[in-house]
């Protein structure tokens, strides 16, 4: 996702109301930043659907559904997920750029409610992922994946998708804040892809060495897959762990977790740029 523009023209004139309104300009300026300059997002949703696409029809056929059923079925929720991971470093990404050019020392420098350029930050990048979040579903729908489990339990299952990526996003602004140069952003690029694998999205962690699997099955992104399988009414993997008896809980509680984490580490490491 691109950065923030230049604040040059943004009413933050004292007086108002605070950090929502500071925030609020803020959102929207990024939106008005898409449409200047919809390149990145037009590219970020052509990857996503590439990789549906591979997965459903070059891999399709040499994985087996537990218990039968449609693989591709089987596979979107493991795709929805994978792609809030991956907006990770699109969070990462935005935010260096913004110190790197300057915009957020000027931000600094203006009478605007230092929660502002973060919570702007979060709200942009979740519409972001709403936005990827829609298009994926009709690609899925397009491969053949459906929902079965009604219009309250698949707007559920779209929840937890999304909760995880707002708890993502503020991994993602901690990151940008502390990390410097490509070759770190492009180290988070790189943790993304053993992060997503390292679940239930792809295999069951069954089938991992017993303390691989257990890693697998408490990844904060396995209760997430697996709650919405549930949810969708799509096969799965199923499993006698603790952890995955209980993935529509974990699905919840992991995002609290990290956002209760990162999002303090977040605001901290923002209140110390140039100190």
């Amino acid at each position: 996702m691109s950065s923030l523009a230049p604040p040059t023209t943004v009413d933050l004139t004292p007086g108002r109301p605070g950090a929502l309104a500071d925030s609020g300009t803020l959102v929207w300026r990024g939106l008005a930043r898409w449409r200047r300059d919809p390149g990145p997002l037009v590219a970020s949703l052509g990857f996503n659907i590439l990789i549906v696409l591979i997965f459903a029809y070059l891999f399709g056929g040499a994985l087996q559904v537990p218990g039968g059923g449609s693989y591709r079925e089987f596979l979107m929720p493991g795709m929805f997920v994978m792609t809030m991971v991956f907006g990770i470093s699109l969070t990462t990404i935005a935010v260096a750029e913004d110190l790197e050019r300057g915009i957020t020392d000027r931000l600094r420098s203006m009478p605007v409610s230092p929660l502002a350029p973060l919570v702007a930050r979060a709200v942009s990048d979740l519409l972001f992922a709403l936005v990827t979040l829609a298009v994926l579903l009709v690609a899925g729908l397009a491969v053949g994946w459906r929902a079965h489990g009604g219009a309250g339990a698949t707007l559920g299952a779209v929840g937890l998708i999304l909760l995880l990526r707002f708890a993502l996003v503020w991994v993602g602004i901690f990151l940008g804040l502390v990390t410097r140069g490509q070759t770190a952003v492009v180290a988070v690029q790189t943790l993304e892809f053993p992060l997503g694998f390292l679940s239930n999205a792809f295999v069951a962690p069954a089938t991992m060495p017993t303390w691989l699997g257990a890693v697998a099955a408490w990844n904060p992104l396995s209760a997430t897959v697996g709650a919405t399988r549930e949810l969708f009414g799509n096969p799965g993997w199923g499993g006698d762990s603790w952890a995955a008896q209980h993935y529509p809980w974990l699905a919840v509680a992991w995002p609290i977790a990290l956002v209760a984490v990162f999002l303090p580490l977040s605001v901290a490491r923002y209140r110390r740029l140039g100190g």
